[in-house]
């Protein structure tokens, strides 16, 4: 058969290739593939962007003054992720920041091709703050923490002067010398 055949082309079925963006080759379950992030159990521990090897995770954290909600397993939430990206060109698949997450929120996919013809598309982006939620957040905070620190200056107990401690033996001479 040649290739200028008109059937060519679909006589190619068969044993030997598969026809991909129609057919998928079955991926085991444990694989290491495109990491995701459910943002609704993140902590922002910052664990993984601590253990990444190639430096792949970048977190941006705000604190909260208290409480604002809870992961699927209970933990208390207490720090709002106003960034938490993951460059997937970057990434060596090595499952580490998966194994740390103590919420297991961070996992790993099974797709395998996310293949691009731009590079920034690698860049994915988990965040789901707005600028002004930011902005309000972090204002949020600044007043926390003055508020907490003339609280704590308002009432910091004046030490007490110091009491006349020193005590400084008398030396006898010794007696029959």
């Amino acid at each position: 058969m040649r290739i200028m055949d008109p059937g060519y082309f679909t006589g190619q079925k068969g044993i030997a290739t598969i026809e991909f963006p129609h057919e998928r080759i079955p991926v085991p379950e444990t694989g290491r593939y495109k990491l995701h992030n459910e943002m609704d159990d993140c902590i922002v521990c910052d664990k993984c962007a601590k253990i990444c090897p190639v430096n792949c995770i970048s977190i941006e954290a705000i604190r909260s003054a208290e409480e604002f909600g809870k992961t699927s397993d209970g933990t208390p939430k207490r720090i709002y992720a106003s960034r938490f990206d993951i460059d997937m060109a970057k990434c060596c698949f090595c499952g580490l920041c998966t194994t740390v997450c103590p919420t297991e929120c961070l996992t790993m996919t099974p797709d395998y091709d996310y293949s691009t013809f731009n590079i920034i598309d690698h860049l994915v982006g988990f965040g789901n703050m707005s600028e002004e939620d930011i902005a309000l957040k972090k204002k949020e905070w600044g007043e926390h923490i003055a508020q907490k620190t003339t609280a704590s200056a308002a009432t910091a107990v004046q030490p007490k002067p110091a009491l006349h401690t020193s005590f400084k033996p008398k030396i006898q001479p010794p007696q029959g010398s």
